[in-house]
């Protein structure tokens, strides 16, 4: 599976997955994520996850409003976490097949581009 460019994947819509898919191979992973600035795998190669130090408490809850509202339209959900209040992070997986789909990638290019307030 080759890499896709960032503006490929936004202009993607997420798929329903119920399983029956093979998740990225950790190769895939990291080739994929070459093209997504700040994204990393955790979770030995089954998720992917970006972190930012934002303004303020309020600055990371607007922001994740946004991540809320782009992760709806297309119907897959991130984790979606906040640490000493500037700290936030977003973290991506397919449940249903235990590591990463393609789904995660597209929504990760989507959330990349959201305004977001930083320090």
């Amino acid at each position: 599976m080759a890499a896709q460019t960032p503006g490929e994947l936004r202009h993607k819509k997420c798929l329903p997955c119920e399983g029956g898919v093979a998740p990225y191979s950790p190769d895939e992973a990291r080739d994929q994520l070459q093209q997504l600035d700040g994204w990393r795998l955790t979770h030995d190669g089954q998720r992917i996850r970006k972190d930012w130090t934002v303004k303020n408490f309020m600055a990371g809850m607007r922001f994740f409003n946004e991540c809320a509202r782009v992760a709806e339209e297309d119907g897959h959900h991130p984790d979606l976490h906040i640490e000493g209040y500037r700290n936030v992070s977003v973290e991506l997986w397919t449940h249903a097949i235990g590591g990463l789909s393609e789904n995660d990638f597209i929504l990760a290019a989507k959330i990349s581009e959201l305004p977001i307030e930083v320090k």
